[in-house]
C-alpha cells in the first residue's frame, strides 16, 4: 500500500515538513506516479514500528525494576 506524504505524516504521528525533510535526506523512500505525485511505500516503516515496541517493553522493564539503595559513602579526606 502506498501512501501521500500527507498520510505518512498522519501515519507516523509527524509533521508533513518532518517527513518531507526525511525524504530530501534519503531515510524515507519514494516513488513518483505517472502524474508526478510523490508515493512512499507503507511498509517500509515496519522495522521503525518494531523498535518503538522494544524500546517501550525496554522502559517498562527499567521502570519496574526498584531504585538501588543509596550508599553513603563520605569522603575522608
Amino acid at each position: 500500500m502506498y501512501l501521500t506524504i500527507e498520510e505518512t505524516a498522519q501515519y507516523l504521528s509527524v509533521s508533513v515538513s518532518y517527513v518531507e525533510e526525511l525524504i530530501l535526506q534519503g531515510k524515507i523512500r519514494v516513488i513518483h506516479d505517472s502524474e508526478g505525485a510523490v508515493l512512499i511505500y507503507k511498509d517500509q516503516f515496519k522495522t521503525h514500528f518494531q523498535q518503538l515496541e522494544k524500546y517501550k517493553k525496554l522502559v517498562e522493564e527499567l521502570s519496574k525494576e526498584p531504585i538501588p539503595e543509596d550508599r553513603d559513602i563520605k569522603d575522608e579526606d
